[in-house]
């Protein structure tokens, strides 16, 4: 079939625009990065003098970052709409976020839409594949103290006891609130097969839109960061939520992310812009940590009722393109999530000044020594 001239135009302005984009990036990293860095290492007299305020600072850094990453893809035109309990209701509180995963995206995806929570993006912990440590933004988060998690049976007891004690050590004397993980242990796509076999041999629900969650990381933040007594309140729909007085983990807060026809984005995808404009549905159920079981086989179940449910909102989301409504509700309620244009503006334009400033001051230094 001929290619006509509005389709070329068109594939050429594609590439063009990928090509600017990727270029955009790889400065934005260059320049936003290594700024991070150098103003908390000339801060760590602050580190020892005052820690609180050292990673108070470190926190904005890193939400300015994480918001770096989220205006690729808002300028793209990905952006999200939330569904479900309201999550900014228990923003101050500690929580434990469980996502389904089913691509690289979905980091970016929560990147985004968790900015506009409060403090939430420069207190929270990231459980993450090791992989990441390598990437450009592994400097990033191993100073923030992400914990990186090592898949594969060979690994899992020990990095359990590993990610007990990184807890105790950086959660709290870091000020984190909310912690992040993704129980299913990988991508929907590498996972689904093993799990659904894995669901045939114990007489388990089949599942197509997630797998099987894995309890080990689950149970060891449960065990670790849960104070011996919890007061919470059901959170969202017409409740009032009541502040807590007890310290430790409050909330468990159920998080679905869905895609339209069940096509996830990618990082690629996010970098370089090619894809349509598209908006990404995510769904929250908030849960108070004393209704989640403590004990190994009590939890294991709890759990996967929360991945058969995020199964059936998945399944009515792909048939009708919205999440059902919230039990007591007779209808869906979305909420469309906005970043301001000049916020985002402003925070790439400090990390471009930055960048110039560390840049000179090297130059400096340079010239006076040689």
């Amino acid at each position: 079939m001929a290619v006509t001239l509005e389709q070329a135009q068109r594939v050429g302005y594609t590439c063009l625009k990928a090509l600017l984009r990727f270029a955009f990036m790889v400065a934005n990293n260059l320049v936003a990065i290594p700024s991070y860095v150098l103003y908390l290492i000339m801060l760590q007299p602050l580190r020892v003098l005052d820690s609180e305020s050292f990673w108070y600072i470190e926190g904005v850094l890193f939400k300015w970052l994480l918001a770096m990453v989220a205006s690729w893809g808002w300028w793209a035109g990905y952006t999200v709409v939330e569904w479900g309990d309201d999550v900014k209701a228990v923003s101050e509180d500690e929580a434990m976020v469980l996502v389904n995963h089913q691509a690289t995206g979905d980091v970016c995806t929560l990147m985004m839409c968790l900015q506009d929570k409060g403090t939430v993006v420069r207190q929270m912990m990231w459980l993450m594949d090791h992989i990441f440590k390598y990437t450009n933004f592994g400097i990033v988060s191993l100073i923030h103290g992400d914990f990186f998690i090592r898949q594969g049976r060979a690994h899992r007891e020990q990095q359990l006891v590993l990610l007990k004690e990184h807890l105790e050590k950086y959660y709290r004397s870091r000020n984190r609130k909310w912690i992040v993980l993704f129980p299913e242990g990988g991508f929907l796509r590498k996972r689904r097969e093993t799990s659904q076999a894995f669901a045939k041999k114990n007489n388990l629900p089949f599942l197509k839109h997630v797998t099987l969650p894995r309890v080990g990381a689950t149970q060891v933040i449960l065990k670790t960061l849960v104070a011996p007594q919890e007061n919470g309140t059901p959170a969202g729909r017409d409740a009032v939520i009541k502040e807590s007085k007890s310290k430790g983990l409050q909330w468990v807060i159920d998080t679905t992310i869905a895609y339209p026809r069940g096509e996830p984005i990618d990082i690629q995808t996010w970098i370089l812009g090619y894809r349509q404009p598209t908006v990404t549905h995510v769904h929250y159920r908030i849960f108070p940590v004393k209704d989640v079981p403590a004990e190994p086989e009590a939890l294991t179940h709890w759990l996967y009722q929360r991945f058969i449910e995020k199964e059936d909102l998945l399944t009515h989301f792909y048939e009708t393109g919205a999440f059902p409504p919230l039990q007591g509700q007779t209808k869906a309620i979305s909420r469309e999530m906005t970043l301001s244009n000049l916020w985002l503006v402003g925070i790439q334009s400090l990390a471009f000044l930055s960048g110039g400033m560390w840049y000179c001051i090297f130059q400096y230094f340079y010239h006076c020594l040689f």
